[in-house]
């Protein structure tokens, strides 16, 4: 029986989920956001601007839809050291409810450039007490975001100057971007090494291709493609919080199923598509006298191995399609369990 690991049913939104506006320290208005954007073929496009929450739902129409979200840091040590030396963890937060204007892990004293101004007064009334740099405050953090309605992102560890010691043990995150455009043309290119680790200890975690845009200059590079039945609010976070989408940097995944052991993919010209798990298993198929818009990976070994009991890890398979500019897209992970 043909089981689809991208949804069959629903349409494909093109989203960026990571931005900043005048509302922090972005150049451009959200207004200005949302058109530049839309002309670029966006659906979706979630507002992270530093710290404070703000809601722009008064900017959503037919073809377009915000997200209610904002980004939150916690720094290791504090001034007079300059930032370029401080660790930090940079998360975002997006809100299940588009009305939401309360973020439960706010402290005002934390807030940076003024951008207290933007948070509705009943913000004022939280102090959340630990935003400390280290793994259990953020799981702290992070478990209580999600207890109030929201899907909690892992941003660039590679320009925040994070390790393998700074994410391993992050518990209930929901995204961890395997590309930032903004920190990229920076030189600080992200990849997807933490979210494998992450997956490798066995966190339901998602790929996020992001730009983190504050100009003119950062923008439309790295995206996340979204099924979903409608573009409404409530349909596109339960596609979200599923995971029905892909990230991308310009390869488009078409169809993604398993059917008797064997996963079928098709996409749009790519050089390579590549299978890999949480094991030394992986498939790859390239053509040298063409392109590939087309795969079939047989993984009825892979999934009889899955038989025993693995004290490791759990077992996982995702994908990644690279173009002919080297551009890749990235499923989630597929565990075992959906893959039986």
């Amino acid at each position: 029986m043909k089981k689809y690991l991208l949804p069959q049913e629903g349409k494909f939104y093109k989203a960026c989920m990571h931005l900043h506006t005048t509302v922090s320290d972005g150049q451009r208005t959200p207004e200005e956001v949302k058109a530049a954007y839309k002309a670029q073929g966006y659906s979706i496009l979630a507002y992270t601007d530093h710290e404070v929450m703000v809601p722009h739902n008064e900017l959503a129409d037919d073809e377009f839809l915000p997200i209610t979200s904002y980004e939150v840091s916690v720094n290791l040590g504090e001034r007079p050291l300059p930032f370029t030396y401080i660790k930090t963890y940079h998360l975002n937060l997006y809100a299940k409810d588009k009305n939401a204007t309360v973020s439960p892990v706010w402290k005002k004293e934390r807030v940076w450039g003024g951008f207290e101004k933007w948070a509705a007064p009943e913000q004022f009334e939280v102090d959340y007490p630990d935003l400390t740099y280290s793994v259990e405050s953020i799981n702290k953090m992070i478990k209580t975001a999600n207890e109030n309605g929201f899907l909690v992102s892992y941003n660039h560890p590679v320009w925040s100057t994070q390790d393998y010691t700074d994410y391993s043990g992050l518990k209930g995150v929901w995204g961890v971007e395997v590309h930032n455009t903004g920190c990229n043309l920076a030189g600080y290119p992200e990849d997807d090494q933490a979210f494998n680790d992450l997956l490798m200890q066995g966190e339901k975690v998602f790929p996020l291709a992001t730009d983190d845009s504050h100009s003119t200059g950062d923008c439309f590079g790295g995206w996340i493609m979204v099924k979903a039945p409608a573009l409404e609010y409530d349909a596109v976070m339960q596609a979200l919080e599923k995971g029905d989408f892909y990230a991308s940097t310009g390869p488009e995944i078409k169809e993604l199923t398993i059917e008797d052991g064997v996963v079928h993919l098709e996409c749009s010209n790519a050089r390579e598509v590549r299978l890999t798990t949480e094991r030394r298993y992986t498939c790859c198929k390239r053509d040298e006298n063409a392109l590939i818009t087309s795969v079939d990976f047989d993984i009825n070994g892979y999934i009889n191995d899955c038989g025993f009991e693995n004290k490791y890890r759990k077992g996982f398979i995702r994908l990644t399609v690279v173009d002919e500019k080297g551009r890749e897209a990235h499923t989630r992970a597929f565990f075992e369990d959906e893959l039986k």
